[in-house]
């Protein structure tokens, strides 16, 4: 079936206008960028075939441009579309990290940081660089590794942070395994990371670690 013989009221766009965006799938979020079908499929059964063939939204979008092109269905403009409204979504949520106090809003700082790491197959360590009013300065990917560990410096961390005349950081970093408990090396590092920045009076508010589901903060473990 064609969308355009659903009644008004089950088609993606008009259901978003009627009843606001978090009330759609997943599939109708994503037929809304496909915009039409295949022959056989309409739009919202090609973008469920895309879900399934790829792991689920955040398999698609994890997809590297090159890939994201070949999947069928989909093409250079709808590709396109695809990872613009990603990159939207990262910059919305960074330029409100920029005038507000991260710590007023420390979910929102969660999912900036997952947005930016989770879907790196190896791990990489960042940092994001905080003002005297923990608003963030900058956010730089500082060290990539291999799939289960990266080598972090915590002098070059140090020379950053002046850099940026930052009063304050979150350290963050992913596991590409999706398991985001701490281990004892990632506690070690935060504390020679605590030891370093002290020196130079910067403080470090978090460690994040990124893999599925929410970061899982080491402050909130009681770990810093």
């Amino acid at each position: 079936m064609r969308l355009t013989e659903l009644p008004d009221q089950d088609r993606p766009r008009e259901r978003m206008l009627r009843l606001g965006a978090t009330a759609l799938s997943d599939a109708e979020l994503l037929a809304l960028f496909l915009r039409t079908g295949l022959q056989g499929l309409n739009a919202v059964e090609l973008a469920q075939q895309l879900l399934n063939q790829h792991r689920g939204l955040a398999g698609l979008l994890a997809m590297e441009p090159t890939e994201l092109l070949k999947a069928h269905g989909l093409g250079p403009a709808r590709a396109c579309q695809m990872l613009a409204a990603l990159e939207l979504g990262r910059r919305f949520l960074e330029s409100q990290l920029r005038h507000e106090s991260v710590l007023s809003d420390p979910q929102r700082a969660g999912e900036f940081i997952a947005l930016k790491l989770r879907n790196y197959p190896n791990e990489v360590f960042a940092v994001a660089f905080l003002d005297s009013q923990h608003r963030l300065l900058a956010f730089e990917e500082l060290f990539r590794g291999s799939i289960s560990s990266t080598e972090v410096h915590p002098r070059e961390l140090m020379r950053r942070a002046l850099a940026h005349n930052a009063a304050a950081v979150i350290l963050a970093h992913n596991h590409p395994s999706g398991v985001s408990e701490p281990s004892q090396a990632d506690r070690i590092l935060t504390g020679r990371i605590v030891e370093t920045l002290g020196l130079i009076g910067v403080r470090v508010l978090d460690h994040l670690i990124v893999g599925h589901g929410r970061p899982t903060s080491l402050a909130e473990r009681g770990m810093l």
